[in-house]
């Protein structure tokens, strides 16, 4: 599968398995937690787990700082590298599909 064929059957999987809604996406996201998820997914594995300026291992690593939910949600897979990717781009899609409806809702 392409990448964005990786991300569409990973945001059905969320919706169908997990209940990640654009309604639940609306209601408890409105502050770009989606994209500060993303973003936790999307970085390499040194930049969440060493300190940026040093290199040396932080004892806050730097996805700490940007994680918007509860740990129990933080399910990263460092050892497969695509699937966390397929994580970021579901969560980046589900942010972009918010701000479009939150746009199309402020037009009306």
């Amino acid at each position: 599968m392409s990448g964005i064929e990786r991300i569409a059957a990973e945001r059905k999987r969320q919706i169908e398995e997990e209940g990640f809604t654009a309604e639940r996406d609306d209601f408890e996201n409105d502050r770009e937690q989606l994209a500060k998820a993303a973003a936790c997914y999307a970085l390499p594995d040194f930049y969440r787990f060493h300190d940026v300026d040093s290199g040396d291992i932080s004892p806050v690593a730097l996805w700490e700082h940007l994680w918007p939910w509860e740990m129990k949600w933080w399910k990263p897979t460092p050892e497969n590298r695509i699937r966390e990717l397929e994580k970021a781009g579901v969560l980046i899609a589900a942010e972009i599909d918010r701000l479009i409806r939150l746009e199309a809702h402020d037009d009306q």
